[in-house]
């Protein structure tokens, strides 16, 4: 299976830290190779990246990375990488075959996460999101979360950052059907800006937006210095595959 992996955007909290958010480093390793190498754990075969502001240096650093870690990457540039992330999914879901496990690049995942993840495909839906019920989770900034709303078969009926009330947070992986980039283009022929929660509003209205709860699993969004401490401190003890192919590998 593909893994495709959002790297567009500028992330200008991290700024400070660093020229381009994918390629800052935790623990020594940059965001995108962390993620590259979840997706390889859990089991993806190929992955399209999407970038946007500075390609140039990120598409060089992937180039070299799929040497060393032995998987094909392919890039995809967007053009204009200000718009919604959901233009950075339509653009990078043209270049995947079937089914794709769909990755934010400064998001982390314990292992676990993401192979459950690819096991959660159904013909009842058009896409499955991991989430989080822990509303109390202090690693979750919420001023800055995607919050998410479940009927009681844990399919999704609102999804947004101001939605009200809510049940759990959007941890930023799913597992995508072409159906994804479908409902994101239908968001922006009516008149939406194209975010990916743009098109997930669409497929929960049509009940085809399904859930995974992470349980008790451990994740981080690495968004702001904040974020960054923390991750530097904690990913090592819950990314330790990850960082043990590393130290095999290279």
């Amino acid at each position: 299976m593909d893994a495709l992996i959002i790297a567009a955007g500028f992330g200008s909290r991290l700024a400070e830290l660093s020229p381009s958010k994918p390629l800052t480093p935790v623990c020594g390793v940059p965001l995108i190779e962390i993620g590259v190498r979840q997706a390889m754990l859990a089991g993806v075969t190929r992955v399209v990246v999407v970038t946007g502001h500075q390609a140039e240096m990120l598409e060089a650093f992937l180039a070299e990375l799929s040497l060393r870690a032995g998987i094909e990457i392919v890039p995809v540039r967007l053009k204009d990488w200000s718009t919604p992330n959901g233009h950075s999914v339509i653009a990078g879901a043209t270049r995947c075959e079937g089914n794709y496990l769909l990755m934010m690049a400064d998001h982390m995942f314990e292992a676990d996460i993401l192979e459950r993840l690819l096991h959660e495909g159904g013909t009842d839906r058009g896409v499955t999101l991991a989430i989080d019920e822990r509303l109390d989770n202090p690693l979750v900034d919420p001023e800055d979360a995607t919050w998410v709303r479940t009927d009681d078969r844990g399919f999704i009926t609102a999804i947004g950052k101001s939605i009200a009330p809510y049940n759990a947070v959007d941890c930023g992986a799913f597992l995508a059907t072409p159906e994804l980039s479908e409902a994101i283009r239908a968001a922006i022929v009516a008149g939406r800006p194209g975010s990916l929660s743009d098109g997930m509003q669409i497929l929960a209205d049509k009940g085809r937006a399904a859930t995974m709860d992470i349980d008790d699993a451990w994740w981080l969004d690495v968004d702001d210095p904040r974020a960054h401490a923390l991750a530097e401190d904690m990913a090592p003890w819950h990314l330790a595959p990850t960082f043990a192919a590393l130290s095999r590998v290279d």
